[in-house]
């Protein structure tokens, strides 16, 4: 499981955890985390990218 899957997963939870319990710093840390892990899913799409396209240089110069 991606790291920013579980972050996501986690924020969430928070989120949730803080509304029900009407405290609302919980509650804006689940927000951070979920915004951290949006941001971490985007630097891993990008590393993906970067991997295909270094496997692919080396697939061609082979």
């Amino acid at each position: 499981m991606r790291k920013s899957t579980v972050g996501k997963v986690k924020g969430e939870i928070k989120e949730a955890t803080g509304k029900a319990t009407g405290d609302s710093r919980l509650e804006w840390e689940g927000k951070a985390d979920r915004m951290a892990a949006a941001a971490r899913e985007g630097i891993e799409k990008v590393h993906r990218s970067a991997q295909r396209a270094q496997d692919e240089m080396k697939r061609r110069t082979s």
